[in-house]
């Protein structure tokens, strides 16, 4: 199947120098929620920028469904939904006429159906009426979502949707996303919160000094570079590891009473954790509780980020 968005070799350097993209390659499947995670200044907002047309590439290309978004700009905007970070609405407006004039911004005809729908579904009906200037903040970025859904796009990017915003309007969002999902809206969704990618996203993509560092479905991900740990808490404490015990480096805690051993779930790791308890035993060293753990994806995120910084 043909990825809905395509970018190839793509850079952008600022009037200052600054060097915000450096070939960056990307390929977004149909359908897909991507997270793109990565410190501030990574270059995450560029990037969103320019496949939306409001910043304009130093080199390489954008596909959006089949269109160029230079050469078909036209075609290639019409697919496209951006819930931008900053909360950028007319105040005076109502929320009914300021989703309904962005719809129209699109080229697409007035649909009062899918206005109404798009309203209910982002709990904002009842304030369809009320001026933008005001509702609240989370009701505001609640407008910014239904003015990127108004014309039914096909890729939609949230940049930092729940920035700021309460638990209850994180869940909404999430289980909107869920359903334009279903619907087949491609997501495109940058964000801090390590534990919201970790819900929502089929893939990951990680990306620091303006360069995608890796790309993996989270599964995957979490399979390939999460660790594993064994903590076995002692009936006595140790002031060091038996040399009979080197080759598996064990961690002492600093109270000498618990042992830690990191691996990954292999078939020859988990052989090998068989073989530690068969040498603690033969080192006369006991344990009264074992318990385990796995890395998370922010883990996985913090230590990529440091290698590369």
């Amino acid at each position: 199947m043909q990825p809905i968005l395509t970018i190839t070799q793509l850079s952008k350097t600022y009037a200052s120098g600054f060097v915000a993209l450096k070939n960056v390659s990307l390929e977004v499947q149909r359908g897909e929620i991507f997270a793109l995670l990565g410190p501030n200044g990574a270059g995450k907002t560029t990037l969103i920028g320019i496949v939306c047309g409001i910043v304009n590439a130093t080199g390489g290309t954008v596909v959006v469904d089949g269109h160029d978004i230079v050469r078909d700009y036209r075609r290639a905007r019409q697919m496209i939904g951006l819930v931008p970070q900053e909360l950028t609405t007319n105040a005076f407006e109502s929320v009914w006429d300021t989703v309904s004039f962005t719809r129209g911004l699109y080229g697409k005809p007035a649909n009062p159906a899918h206005i109404e729908l798009v309203l209910r579904a982002l709990s904002l009906w009842d304030k369809k009426d009320s001026r933008i200037m005001t509702l609240s903040g989370g009701m505001k970025r609640r407008v910014l979502i239904a003015k990127a859904l108004a014309h039914e796009p096909t890729l939609l990017f949230l940049d930092e949707p729940t920035a700021g915003v309460d638990v209850e309007l994180r869940r909404d969002m999430w289980q909107l996303m869920r359903g334009l999902k279903e619907k087949g809206v491609t997501i495109i969704l940058t964000t801090h919160y390590i534990d919201e990618a970790e819900e929502m996203a089929d893939r990951i993509g990680v990306i620091n000094r303006g360069e995608i560092i890796l790309v993996e479905e989270k599964a995957h991900l979490l399979r390939k570079l999460g660790k594993k740990q064994l903590t076995l808490d002692l009936d006595a404490p140790l002031t060091a590891v038996p040399p009979a015990l080197a080759d598996y480096g064990l961690e002492l805690s600093r109270n000498g009473c618990a042992l830690t051993y990191t691996y990954d779930d292999t078939q020859s790791e988990r052989a090998g954790i068989v073989r530690l308890l068969g040498a603690l035993a033969d080192a006369q060293i006991r344990f009264k509780d074992l318990q385990t753990s796995q890395s998370s994806l922010e883990d996985i995120f913090v230590d990529l980020v440091r290698e590369t910084s």
